[in-house]
């Protein structure tokens, strides 16, 4: 830990200079909240006052602002200053991963008994809750190793950078959600009955399942940035194909474009996850419903209706 500049107290000049400098630091930290240690320290020093960051650092811990998150925390209970739009985010932010930490350390039983596959299953299921509420730039590897008790490094240990972690989280909802689909898909089973089945898994996981499946259906159609799509396109263009070939079986008027029947099919289907509320429907009965409305209703006999799917 680098030296403080603040003058120790011994004498009574120095016990005034460390008392004045304390002040200034303070102030800082409630001035400007999102300033870290080191720009603290900068903007400290020019304004004529003798200090590193390491002395930033202790005063913050003594007082227990060593975190943006505390300090936030800690001006929100001014009553004379209210938090902007973003600071409240940011406070949002951080009471959310605390919440996860304290659910995971729950669940985990202490972090000893844990393998390596558990943690990094752990960072996973972590990662899809905040990337799904705050989106891939509103998310940090801080904030995800909080969220499992864990430093950052840790994190860092199983994925490089966050952009590997997204790439890996994406792939294993990819993952999750197919083997979902084909497992719904086994025995004999004619066109239309196995675009049902495919329809009901989809949307229960969307609606139902754990979160890595349903980050999995967000993804499917999200517009990321220019990496980003690059590295998951192989895992979304492997889902879409399996219902591609769903509907290729399917028999369709020659008019239809089948590009189009698959992709507006998946839009309603990953829609309900925006207007589902449990009630009268279960989300097995909705997906039913909207593989109905894109097939045509079946008669009594089994037969489709002319003109319908097949």
């Amino acid at each position: 830990m680098g030296r403080s500049n603040i003058q120790p107290a011994g004498t009574k000049t120095g016990s005034r200079r460390g008392a004045l400098v304390e002040r200034a630091v303070l102030a800082h930290a409630f001035e400007h909240p999102e300033d870290g240690q080191a720009r603290a320290a900068v903007a400290l020093r020019s304004r004529g006052l003798r200090i590193s960051q390491a002395g930033v650092r202790y005063i913050w811990r003594k007082h227990g602002l060593e975190t943006t998150y505390k300090r936030l925390r800690a001006l929100g209970g001014v009553a004379t200053r209210r938090l902007t739009a973003a600071q409240q985010a940011t406070l949002q932010r951080g009471d959310a991963a605390r919440r996860l930490a304290r659910r995971s350390r729950r669940d985990l039983h202490g972090s000893d008994a844990e393998t390596q596959d558990e943690r990094r299953g752990h960072i996973l299921r972590a990662a899809a809750e905040l990337f799904d509420r705050y989106g891939y730039t509103g998310t940090s590897i801080r904030t995800i190793a909080a969220s499992v008790g864990l430093l950052p490094g840790s994190v860092y240990h199983y994925f490089p950078a966050k952009l590997d972690l997204f790439v890996a989280l994406n792939h294993e909802a990819f993952r999750r959600l197919e083997a979902r689909i084909r497992a719904a898909l086994a025995g004999n089973l004619s066109p239309r009955a196995r675009l049902t089945a495919a329809c009901v898994a989809h949307v229960e996981a969307v609606v139902a399942g754990d979160p890595i499946a349903r980050f999995g259906a967000t993804a499917l159609f999200a517009i990321q940035e220019g990496e980003l799509q690059r590295r998951m396109q192989a895992d979304r263009e492997a889902y879409d194909a399996l219902f591609g070939e769903l509907v290729e079986a399917l028999k369709l008027p020659r008019d239809v474009d089948r590009s189009v029947f698959r992709l507006s099919l998946l839009g309603a289907l990953n829609w309900t996850r925006l207007w589902y509320r449990r009630g009268r429907l279960e989300p097995a009965a909705i997906a039913r419903q909207i593989a109905a409305t894109f097939c045509g209703p079946v008669r009594r006999s089994g037969a489709v209706r002319t003109g319908t799917a097949g």
